[in-house]
């Protein structure tokens, strides 16, 4: 027998031994029992990464990359004709997204909600493509819209740092700085009710501290500089801001994109091609449409007594004022719920210097309360004519310059889609066609109820042109309207054929319903019933189908302006900066 196999087994026997015994040992020794105090306390023991970073700081120990981020912010405050502005190398950003982790997290912003945003420029040839990533916040503008804009001074710009920063105190959540801002940086928190924006981390920069952004960079992509307003007016003259971004000029961006290298010409933002609607704001358009139905009606209402002679609208004005003042009062309630803090509406005309918003507002009151009074006056016989005159006019003059305030609100954004003569073209067609219609139907009310021989003879007066002027101005407007679709044709992406895209592809249920109604009750119902006047001698008198017909005819007319003003808000291009790439 080999001796070294005989030794084996007691030399295992003994080295086994002593791990038996510890297992036995452990076996035996009851675990520590530890309570739920105890692990609270010792779980306060570990800090977070903040409070670490907190500590840290308080003792002087701060990271290594601390020494770097002097370099990325100027070494001494602007000067005069200076202000602080973004700098971005493009040759540097990855498109890591680190900026808006940051910026999210210090700011403590929902998640859906962000400041910051890194879009991608692509472009070139399949052989040579390029993409480019491209981070942008708030350019904190030499002009900036949403400051102009705002209705409540909810903006203000520092004259030393330049640094343009929203007071959420102020705010009452209008939303129209989001509308008037080009590159769409002021965000709506809808559960706060107001507008928030980057601020450049002034807090940080009073500190000499740079911000969350730049420092959370891991490339050094983003500094903070001290720029000439001198040199940022002349670049708006000859510079591209970037490719397909909005026009310089319109607000004077101060931010800067730097780059060794060119761009192929046809370097676009990832999402050039690409069409979202945009939101609707239903209060909004039961407003802009009453209004001009209310201040439509006064017109008419005023204009009358020019064919028929004062002394057949006696009987008629009485109920007439009524029906065009309850649409005006309602509009004006409906604004109130787009807002997001109501209860501060009184300070929508701490912008009147300003803001058309504000100026629409103080227009409307005084429509309003001039409406009131002529209303009073034409249910008071005691009310001398010359007086109830002037009442009438004064409410036609200030619903016309409300009417105006409200276009000019949307030809402020510098939309295409929202210029002057579209915009106003479209709000004073609507009108011409509510006005009408509600006069109309008014004149039948009288007819039925009071049954004198003035309402009688006033209908049969002005029953046909009313017909005839509500069908000549709904083919007018939808002729006009469909003017958008000719921008189809054009080769070029232009902000109007991408509202034309819209029309066609996901708004197109919308445009059908807008075009069957203002077809059905601007020119159908209307052509039948002067068909009808013309069998009775060209006369309109009272039936009940005329009447019924005709309630008919304004609510069609009312749906089709209704769903024409959801496209004017929905169908709109809105400008922004380069976004991603979208699927």
């Amino acid at each position: 027998m080999n001796p070294s196999a005989g030794t084996a087994l007691p030399e295992q026997e003994e080295s086994t031994a002593p791990q038996q015994s510890a297992a036995q040992s452990d076996e035996a020794t009851p675990l520590p029992i530890v309570s739920m105090i105890d692990q609270l306390l010792q779980e306060q023991q570990d800090l977070t990464a903040v409070e670490d970073f907190a500590r840290c700081h308080s003792d002087g120990d701060l990271p290594a990359q601390a020494k770097y981020y002097q370099k990325l912010m100027p070494a001494t405050p602007p000067k005069e004709g200076e202000q602080y502005g973004f700098e971005v190398n493009l040759d540097d950003c990855s498109g890591c997204k680190a900026c808006v982790v940051a910026c999210h997290s210090l700011n403590g912003l929902d998640e859906e909600e962000t400041w910051r945003d890194v879009g991608l420029l692509i472009g070139g040839t399949s052989t040579l493509p390029i993409m480019q990533h491209v981070t942008t916040a708030c350019h904190h503008c030499l002009d900036p819209a949403c400051m102009v804009a705002c209705p409540v001074n909810a903006y203000e710009k520092d004259p030393a740092t330049g640094i343009v920063r929203h007071l959420d105190d102020q705010c009452f959540g209008c939303q129209y700085c989001t509308l008037a801002c080009p590159y769409d940086v002021p965000k709506y928190h809808p559960q706060k009710g107001i507008v928030r924006k980057c601020d450049m981390c002034v807090d940080r920069l009073s500190a000499g501290e740079a911000p969350a952004c730049v420092q959370a960079c891991p490339h050094e992509a983003i500094a903070i500089r001290n720029v000439s307003i001198a040199q940022v007016r002349e670049n708006a003259e000859v510079a591209t801001f970037l490719p397909a971004s909005p026009d310089s000029f319109i607000t004077y961006p101060t931010t800067t994109y730097k780059t060794e290298r060119v761009f192929p010409r046809n370097t676009l933002p990832a999402d050039y091609y690409s069409v979202n609607p945009q939101k609707p704001h239903w209060p909004l358009i039961i407003m802009l449409v009453l209004t001009q139905l209310s201040v439509g009606a006064f017109t008419v209402g005023q204009l009358m007594p020019f064919a028929v002679g004062e002394n057949l609208m006696d009987a008629f004005r009485p109920i007439q004022v009524i029906l065009a003042l309850l649409p005006g009062l309602l509009a004006l309630g409906a604004s109130t719920l787009h807002l997001g803090r109501p209860q501060y509406a009184f300070r929508a005309i701490l912008g009147l210097r300003h803001s058309w918003l504000s100026r629409e507002i103080v227009a409307f009151g005084l429509f309003a309360a001039a409406a009131a009074g002529f209303a009073m006056s034409a249910w008071t016989v005691a009310v001398p004519p010359v007086v109830r005159q002037v009442l009438g006019w004064t409410v036609v003059a200030s619903g016309a310059l409300g009417l105006f305030c409200s276009a000019m609100i949307y030809v402020f954004t510098q939309r295409e889609f929202w210029n002057l003569s579209r915009t106003l073209t479209r709000f004073l067609l609507t009108a011409a066609i509510l006005g009408p219609a509600t006069s109309l139907l008014t004149l039948l009310l009288t007819s039925r109820f009071a049954g004198s021989e003035q309402s009688t003879e006033l209908l049969r007066s002005v029953g046909t042109p009313l017909v005839t002027v509500v069908l000549v101005t709904s083919a007018m407007k939808l002729v006009w309207e469909a003017g958008i679709f000719l921008h189809l044709l054009q080769p070029r992406n232009s902000p109007l054929k991408r509202s034309a895209r819209l029309l066609t592809g996901p708004l197109s249920s919308p445009a059908l319903a807008r075009f069957s109604l203002g077809l059905l009750g601007g020119i159908v119902m209307p052509a039948f019933l002067l068909l009808q006047a013309m069998g009775q001698g060209g006369d309109v008198e009272f039936t009940l189908q005329y009447m019924i017909i005709v309630a008919m005819l304004l609510a069609a007319c009312l749906a089709g302006e209704l769903m024409e003003r959801f496209l004017f808000f929905a169908a709109v291009s809105a400008p922004k900066m380069p976004g991603g790439p979208r699927v």
